[in-house]
């Protein structure tokens, strides 16, 4: 499953780390109609572990928690110091509550032992195909960083006054943070991994936080600090405003247009979290950029696309750099796919109706009707792809003249 038409055939670099030799042996085992593919190494220690990083580079490292000396968070936490664009995975059979919960902010994704092949060879496979995205590895390493996206802040303020409660309410709680993209961003990646051993699917923030439970999300907003507030000052306190308003516009469109598509539950719930999500990237590209950033935002409010400008400052743009790091959280593919493409939905490799497909159509509805639009070429509509498309329901204003557009969008929505 590929990113982008480009093929990618680069070599894959692989770390196994395991203290028993037995799970070594049967890892090598297992995976050995991947060596065409990967370049696989196994250490049986923390420490040996480290020796081999200094001489080899490793695009993934997957480790056991519990290991003597030096255990595998000790280890991710030394990984992510020192290699931080190398993906951290753990594989481990561990049930160790508090255990669990450190390892959230020092890996990306978290697999059961014993792990199923395919689910193993499909989790890596995956990370070798998101590389497509960002081609630096400057790059790649800023955004592996990133723990947490900022929340707003009034939003940030709300949450922890829940929990700080003597009577919190899960369901107050879900609301909360069902309204906020970047704490929706953390806790699909806690609950779509295997950390917490939750269904694969989930429909909604909500869900994800009843099925978490109170005293887990109080244990991780409040000790494990998985939430952050947004502090970059230089950024107009207006602009994100627009950001988080539009986000939940959009995905809320989203999840109409896969309703009136007639598309399966799942793809309708796909369909409203990647529209949620889908300019998570701007806040990564705000975490990972700072102030810079800012002032790229208040550059592009101008006459130049705000992709333009992020690709000729930083050689990413949004769109990528949100997929890459939801990607390596372990969001489902459909979600990532649109959040990568959700500008250029024709370099998917797909023909048929997808969560992008709604996420396109909603990005440019909701876009079309938010007068802080000033540059309309941004809504430039594919029209290649929406005709591949074959929708069954009615858009006939893709090719009205401008002022009818949007006064037919509009009356469309309502």
């Amino acid at each position: 499953m590929e990113m982008d038409s480009q093929e990618n055939t680069t070599r894959k670099s692989i770390l196994f780390v395991d203290d028993e030799p037995k799970v070594l042996n049967g890892l090598e085992r297992m995976l050995r109609p991947m060596r065409n593919v990967w370049t696989m190494s196994f250490a049986e220690s923390s420490q040996k572990a480290l020796e081999i990083l200094k001489d080899s580079h490793f695009d993934v490292v997957v480790t056991d928690i519990r290991m003597p000396v030096m255990n595998g968070l000790q280890l991710l936490s030394e990984v992510k110091r020192l290699y931080p664009d190398t993906v951290r995975i753990i594989l481990s059979g561990e049930s160790d509550r508090e255990l669990t919960m450190k390892a959230v902010n020092v890996s990306h994704q978290f697999l059961n032992k014993p792990c199923d092949t395919e689910i193993l060879k499909a989790a890596i496979s995956r990370i070798g195909d998101l590389s497509t995205l960002l081609q630096k590895d400057s790059i790649k390493a800023m955004v592996s960083r990133v723990d947490s996206l900022p929340s707003l802040p009034s939003l940030y303020v709300e949450i922890m006054r829940e929990l700080q409660s003597n009577d919190s309410s899960i369901r107050k709680i879900g609301d909360i943070i069902s309204r906020d993209l970047a704490m929706t961003a953390k806790i699909l990646q806690l609950v779509n991994s295997s950390y917490f051993s939750l269904p694969r699917h989930i429909s909604s923030p909500e869900q994800a936080v009843f099925l978490l439970g109170l005293d887990t999300i109080k244990s991780l907003v409040l000790s494990i600090q998985v939430f952050s507030q947004f502090k970059l000052k230089n950024m107009p306190v207006d602009y994100l405003k627009r950001l988080w308003d539009h986000s939940m516009l959009t995905a809320a469109s989203s999840k109409k247009i896969a309703t009136q598509e007639r598309q399966d539950q799942v793809v309708i719930d796909n369909s409203f979290m990647a529209g949620l999500l889908h300019d998570s990237g701007k806040l990564v590209m705000a975490s990972c950029f700072s102030d810079r950033y800012a002032e790229v935002v208040s550059m592009a409010e101008g006459s130049r696309l705000l992709t333009e400008k992020e690709r000729e400052l930083f050689d990413v743009t949004h769109a990528e750099a949100g997929a890459y790091l939801m990607g390596l959280w372990g969001l489902p593919y459909p979600i990532i796919e649109a959040i990568a493409f959700h500008h250029s939905p024709g370099r998917a490799n797909t023909k048929q109706f997808t969560p992008l497909t709604a996420v396109y159509i909603a990005n440019i509805l909701e876009g079309q009707k938010a007068e802080y639009f000033t540059d309309r070429s941004q809504l430039a509509v594919d029209h290649e792809y929406m005709a591949a498309m074959q929708l069954k329901a009615a858009y006939p204003f893709w090719d009205m003249p401008e002022p009818d557009r949007l006064k037919e969008a509009s009356a469309h929505e309502q």
